[in-house]
């Protein structure tokens, strides 16, 4: 039997093909530059990302910035808790919850696994313009409900700030 190779117009105007062919690539980069050098999966180092500005955030915030349920983000907090990257701690101001913070390793770990994202990604970029690049992760954003309502809350200040400045309507 002869093969031919695959004609993939059929399910290239699928918005799922594209995505996981997309996915395909990045995550190779991924591991290649992080995830495997650094022992990190790709929500492992999405948690650290967050973590990084050193604030604390809860379980709660966390699991719903990364998309996670609780039990599954218990068990990435724990498995990285466990490699002593990160802690829990009480929250000063609501005794009830804990604030999950980089240790200084978990910190150390950190910025070089961004270091790395950055290297990373500029090997993605070559492909764009910078319009592109940007257009393209907008576009990404709007896939996604959660990353869209988060656009959405950065920008509800300075909307209504917008929206005060104009006179009333007639």
């Amino acid at each position: 039997m002869h093969e031919s190779p695959v004609d993939p117009s059929a399910v290239l105007h699928l918005l799922g093909y594209s995505l996981a062919q997309a996915r395909v690539a990045t995550h190779r980069a991924f591991f290649q530059a992080i995830g495997e050098p650094m022992h990190l999966r790709p929500v492992e180092f999405s948690l650290l990302m967050m973590l990084m500005p050193g604030d604390g955030l809860s379980q709660r915030q966390l699991a719903q910035a990364l998309s996670l349920s609780a039990p599954n983000l218990t068990l990435v907090v724990s498995r990285l808790q466990g490699r002593g990257l990160l802690v829990r701690e009480r929250n000063p101001t609501d005794r009830r919850a804990q604030a999950i913070r980089l240790t200084e390793e978990g910190l150390s770990v950190a910025q070089q696994a961004h270091e790395a994202s950055m290297t990373m990604e500029a090997n993605l970029r070559r492909q764009y313009s910078a319009a592109e690049w940007a257009l393209l992760l907008e576009l990404l954003q709007r896939v996604s409900p959660e990353a869209l309502a988060a656009r959405e809350d950065k920008a509800a200040p300075t909307r209504h700030l917008a929206q005060s400045n104009q006179p009333p309507a007639q």
